[in-house]
């Protein structure tokens, strides 16, 4: 840098690339002396006014205020208040149409002037090298200045420079926007007020080396300020530079100054350079020295259609419809007022917009003096966009990307390094307004930017949320392991020591591994050899218990005084051997008991027979005995097995039911036979088959064969031969016995003794109701 600093005192001088010479016309203000607007009867004062966040407002409707009395705070980085311009009343706060390309509304305070022009208490400090530096950009702050060279960025936050050394100071007074001539009438007619607003910075900042540019179009603003600098202001230099649009913009004054080039993305303070506008370094001095906030502003207005066009002092609000009522404005048809010069300026949407800290000029252009730009027409890709541009950039191809809204590729080309001077737009060939693009390009492109800082800030949001949640759910867990711990400390201390549930654990696993392991062979399959075996062994016991009953059965037959009829004994289809092959199979025990019931059978048959001649006592006998057989052979067949048990019970019910038929049937002979031959065998001894041992199927066919060969015996030896044969006849066991020897089943000869049970039931009770007619008759009845 101190290179840099002796070849500028050597007098060395810079360009920059691209650049136009447009009309200047300014001598239709700049000779004309500054002069006051005076006090509008009306004021509209914005609270934003910078480029920054607008403070809190400080009055209410109704409040009285004092002249440069604050109407807003400015706590904060980048917020500056606003002022009362004058004394008075505050009638209104609400939205109104502000100063801004965009013609949106913004809130406002509206005052009406008392005329008294009172002040509020001020405090100047003509001695403020005795002031730190953090209490001077207090004060800068507490005035309200903002840069008043278009940017409106607030001055102290600029100042303050990041914490960087600044090394060059520039104070720019190049002023290159064609009819503005505020900064020119500034630096002539207050060149003392300028220099110390100078000394003051320099106390400020502590630079090196301090530089006011100036075109050299405006001869008399340099001799001025040439001559107010003093003999001990030796480090205070004015530089003459060619007059060259956009020469005014802070990138190109330093480039043109001292050859630098800020960085992209960077500021001015970043090289240590700081560059301020003339009017602000004026705002300054007035802020430091003499105590008064910025309230007002050197405004240039010009054009052809004012009658009195010059510079003036306006006081901040004052609409601008007051303005050109009171300077005498000639408007013609659809007359256009630009804020502004006619490169970088906007047309505003009325005249009842407020001026602001933002506004150095009105130009209210004739339609000859400054014609409306023509229909847009297609690019022609002469590349002159291109040359004129002082940022070096490719207009027409930020053109082209900005119109596709291809904002992706606009970043990448550089657009924010574009100052929107217009001069790619006033050398464009076809009328293309290009600067009108770039900045709806850079209005989205920031707002999507908002939209995703927006978007992160609420995602940092939640990922705290679930943060805390997590620390939360943590903190609780740690809660209940430590109670879960201290109850189990009780417990251990209670049980003697040892710990309840790591022991009631170690059960539950240890049964949990014998349920496992018992039962398992090695290789991991079921061991089934047990279960099979206490299966047979039940099986063992039910056939032994079924064999044990039969022999009961047995014995207590011998013991009654049996009565049957002939007709009975005729019908006897022998149940030992049927039931000898019910309790048969493979266990010799079993066919060793059924072979005994078999003989027992055969002798209750022989007793039957040889007491037929006494009738009553072997009717009350046949009576007494008459339900014994189904329930002997139900439990024969009953054992383990409940489907057995089941069609034992049906086949006792189905036999005493035939048998009260039969016996109702008695007195009459015919009917008999009929009665009698429904209750054959055939059905049930189908079902009481058994075992597959052919020796045990032999013997049943022998008994059966014996049984039969005996009741027709019986029968011949009946009194009364005709009835007996025709009752006994249709109780033929024959059907049964040939079934039970037809087949190889064993369920088959179980189900031939309980038909031989059910055929003796019978023989009973038809000789009982020979001998009682009238007892017979009564039971059917029942």
């Amino acid at each position: 840098m101190q290179a840099i600093i002796e070849r500028i005192k050597a007098g060395a001088m810079w360009d920059f690339h691209g650049g136009i010479h447009p009309p200047e016309n300014k001598t239709q203000s700049s000779h004309q002396p500054i002069r006051e607007a005076g006090l509008p009867p009306e004021l509209i004062i914005p609270v934003r006014q910078h480029a920054g966040p607008a403070g809190e407002l400080l009055v209410q409707v109704g409040d009285r205020v004092k002249k440069g009395q604050p109407l807003t705070s400015w706590q904060g980085g980048r917020t500056v208040p606003v002022h009362a311009s004058t004394s008075g009343t505050i009638t209104a706060i609400g939205e109104q149409t502000v100063a801004h390309p965009s013609g949106l509304s913004d809130l406002c305070i509206t005052l009406v002037p008392d005329g008294e022009e009172s002040w509020c208490p001020r405090d100047p400090r003509p001695d403020y090298w005795h002031l730190e530096r953090s209490e001077l950009l207090a004060r800068v702050q507490q005035a309200g200045i903002a840069g008043l060279g278009g940017a409106v960025f607030p001055t102290h936050s600029k100042l303050d420079g990041r914490g960087q050394r600044t090394e060059i100071l520039i104070i720019n007074g190049l002023e290159c926007e064609p009819y503005i001539t505020t900064d020119d009438r500034l630096m002539r007619d207050y060149a003392a007020e300028v220099i110390e607003g100078i000394r003051v910075l320099r106390h400020l900042l502590g630079p090196k080396l301090c530089l006011i540019g100036i075109e050299d179009n405006k001869p008399e603003a340099i001799a001025a300020l040439t001559a107010a600098i003093g003999e001990h202001d030796q480090d205070i230099m004015v530089r003459v530079t060619p007059t060259k649009y956009p020469s005014g913009g802070a990138k190109q004054t330093i480039e043109i100054l001292t050859g630098r080039q800020v960085p992209k993305g960077g500021r001015a303070v970043d090289i240590g350079i700081m560059v301020l506008n003339v009017a602000t370094v004026f705002a300054i001095k007035r802020a430091i020295v003499e105590g008064e906030p910025l309230i007002e502003r050197l405004v240039t207005l010009t054009g052809e259609t004012f009658r009195q066009p010059g510079n003036v002092w306006v006081r901040l609000g004052t609409p601008v419809r007051w303005l050109l009522q009171r300077f005498e404005l000639q408007p013609e048809a659809e007359q256009r007022v630009i804020m502004g010069g006619p490169m970088m300026g906007f047309t505003l949407p009325h005249a009842r917009v407020p001026v602001v800290k933002a506004t150095n000029c009105l130009l209210a252009p004739s339609r000859a003096e400054l014609p409306p730009p023509g229909p847009e027409q297609a690019c022609i890709r002469c590349s002159a966009c291109a040359d004129a541009c002082p940022a070096t950039l490719l207009p027409q191809e930020l053109y082209w990307y900005s119109r596709a809204r291809e904002y992706d590729k606009v970043e990448a080309l550089n657009l924010f390094d574009c100052i929107e001077c217009g001069a790619c737009a006033w050398v464009c060939p076809s009328e293309i307004p290009l600067v009108q693009y770039y900045k709806i390009a850079k209005d989205d492109i920031r707002e999507s930017r908002a939209e995703a800082e927006k978007a992160e800030r609420a995602k940092a949001r939640f990922e705290a949320k679930q943060a805390r949640f997590e620390r939360e759910k943590v903190a609780r867990e740690a809660r209940h392991a430590s109670a879960a711990a201290n109850r189990r400390q009780v417990l251990t201390e209670a049980a003697g020591g040892d710990d309840p549930v790591a022991a009631a654990l170690a059960r539950v696993k240890a049964k949990q591994s014998g349920l496992t392991t018992q039962g398992a062979l090695p290789d991991g399959a079921p061991d089934n050899e047990a279960v099979i075996a206490a299966r047979a062994a039940r099986k063992r016991e039910a056939e032994a218990r079924r064999a044990a009953k039969l022999a009961e059965q047995g014995a207590s037959a011998q013991s009654e005084v049996p009565s049957v009829n002939h007709d009975a004994a005729s019908a006897q289809p022998t149940p030992a051997p049927a039931s000898t092959e019910s309790e048969s199979g493979d266990d010799p025990e079993a066919r060793k008991k059924a072979a005994v019931a078999a003989a027992l059978a055969r002798a209750k048959a022989k007793k039957a027979a040889s007491a037929q001649s006494e009738a009553p006592s072997a009717s009350r006998d046949a009576a007494s005995a008459q339900p014994t057989p189904a329930p002997a052979s139900t439990e024969s067949e009953s054992g383990d097995d409940p489907e057995a048990r089941k069609k034992a019970a049906v086949a006792a019910a189905i036999a005493r039911a035939k048998a009260k038929k039969a016996a109702s049937a008695q007195s009459e002979a015919p009917s008999a036979n009929r009665d009698a031959a429904p209750v054959q065998p055939t059905p049930a001894s189908t079902e009481s088959e058994s075992h597959d041992d052919p020796e045990a199927r032999k013997k049943a066919a022998v008994a059966a064969a014996i049984a039969r060969a005996k009741a027709k015996k019986a029968a011949s030896a009946q009194s009364e031969a005709p009835s007996a044969s025709r009752d006994a006849a249709p109780v033929q066991p024959t059907p049964a016995s040939t079934e039970s020897e037809s087949h190889d089943d064993p369920e088959a000869h179980k189900k031939a003794a309980v038909a031989a049970a059910i055929a003796r039931a019978k023989a009973k009770k038809a000789a009982m109701t020979q001998s009682n007619p009238t007892t017979a008759d009564n039971e059917v009845g029942d």
